[in-house]
């Protein structure tokens, strides 16, 4: 079993990952050892800063090793995927993978012996879903009937809340200006609409009305953000976005929950005094990122025995 998005699993199963993250937080000591002797490999094509920090931690505090493995100074660079992954998954006992493209993604399940988890990649980042559903459930005790308000890009992070809100029963309202192309997934789309749990929306002010989380991401991605060939595109979309920055004044008639999957660009989607205010649970969110890491480890590590 493999972790690449949302698809394969039933509303059961990711519920039941949910909570596991839940109970892993409260009881810490009952894991320590569950995963003694287990070995995951994390490879990294991009940037990574939770991610990392979640799952080397994850295994460590789980009994088992994590190895860090720099996507450049490996064979991965001059050689087949497929083989390398081969390679690679006589090894250890999962692979997570922070890839540019999911199609590499998907060639490396169908090469390994052993779970692959989606560490993101340009369509989803379900890793960061998981955290960010148990965040909500902890705050609201269900999930079930919540509304969530993801205000942004339409990007992998938005196609992961998407399919995670819809399996879970939350209604997802998405304020998306910017389309990003290579996240495109119009299967996950269509279905979203059958669901009758997400509608998308330009008018901000309407959809935070009566939500219970406002969410938001950086408008540029990650390995982008700095990059001088994509600073026209910077500027393009901060000029069309800037309208729908979350912060004090399009709040000011909301006791919505503020959420942020980070890195944080202050200034730009979201303001500095909302991600330091007392409705902001951002940080917990992502000190989440390490049980979620842990949920989804045992689970499938759990599920390949």
């Amino acid at each position: 079993m493999h972790l690449i998005n949302f698809k394969n699993l039933s509303s059961q199963q990711l519920m039941d990952i949910i909570d596991k993250a839940i109970e892993v937080k409260k009881n810490p000591e009952k894991y320590k050892a569950a995963l003694e002797g287990k070995s995951l490999a994390m490879i990294f094509q991009k940037t990574s800063t939770r991610t990392r920090v979640a799952f080397e931690v994850a295994m460590t505090q789980l009994g088992g090793h994590a190895l860090y493995i720099d996507w450049r100074t490996t064979n991965f660079t001059i050689a087949d995927v497929y083989d390398e992954t081969q390679y690679l998954s006589r090894n250890v006992d999962c692979i997570m993978a922070r890839l540019l493209r999911n199609s590499d993604l998907q060639v490396m399940a169908k090469a390994s012996r052993v779970p692959v988890i989606n560490g993101c990649d340009e369509k989803y980042h379900p890793s960061q879903a998981i955290a960010d559903l148990m965040t909500m459930k902890e705050k609201k005790g269900k999930l079930e009937g919540l509304k969530l308000v993801y205000i942004g890009i339409h990007n992998n992070v938005c196609n992961s809340l998407i399919e995670g809100c819809i399996k879970t029963g939350v209604r997802i309202t998405t304020v998306t200006p910017i389309f990003n192309e290579p996240s495109r997934d119009d299967e996950l789309l269509k279905s979203a609409e059958k669901s009758g749990l997400w509608e998308t929306s330009l008018d901000v002010e309407e959809a935070v009305k009566d939500t219970d989380f406002v969410y938001t991401d950086t408008w540029v991605d990650m390995e982008f953000f700095t990059d001088p060939k994509f600073s026209a595109e910077k500027e393009k979309r901060l000029k069309i976005m800037m309208p729908y920055q979350v912060n004090k004044k399009l709040l000011e008639k909301s006791n919505a929950y503020i959420m942020h999957d980070m890195p944080i660009h202050r200034g730009y989607e979201i303001s500095a005094d909302v991600v330091e205010s007392p409705r902001s649970i951002i940080y917990e969110q992502s000190e989440n990122r390490l049980y979620s890491a842990k949920a989804i480890l045992l689970k499938l590590l759990e599920n390949s025995e």
